[in-house]
This record gives C-alpha cells, structure tokens and sequence, in this order.
C-alpha cells in the first residue's frame, strides 16, 4: 500500500523560506504572486491494507514526519 504525507507549516507560524520564495518570484516579474508556503511531501510504501495501514501512517506522520506545535499534515492512502 502506498500513502503520501504532506507537512507544512501552520497558517499561524512564520514561513521564512516561504517568504524569499515568494519575494524572488515577485523580482523575476511574477507579480501576482502574494504567498509561498513551502512544506516537505513523503512516499512510503507499505504491507498491509485498511485502517491498519492508516493508523500506522498516522502514528508516523504525527511522531516522525511532522512538529505537530509548528506543523500540519495530510495523509493520502492509496493502492
């Protein structure tokens, strides 16, 4: 089984990284661009299937993956 993690940081947390992306584009004449949050996404490949597989990625992405004081996250879970 196959799930994708997207973590990101909280709309409430500072985005430094985010914000010279944003400030670059701006400079290369993308003005319309008004804000960059960037995050990290993961791949993991897994035996097993259902709510099993879900709770384990859950438990990874909360403990592992993610800072869950700064941070959020998305779990797809796919074949």
């Amino acid at each position: 089984m196959r799930a994708v993690v997207h973590v990101t940081f909280k709309k409430t947390v500072l985005d430094p990284q985010g914000r010279t992306i944003c400030s670059t584009l701006n400079g290369l004449g993308h003005d319309n661009v008004k804000e960059v949050r960037q995050g990290k996404y993961f791949e993991i490949e897994l035996d097993g299937s259902g709510e099993e597989v879900r709770s384990q990625i859950e438990k990874i992405a909360h403990e592992v993956l993610a800072n869950p004081v700064i941070e959020e996250y998305s779990i797809e879970v796919g074949d």
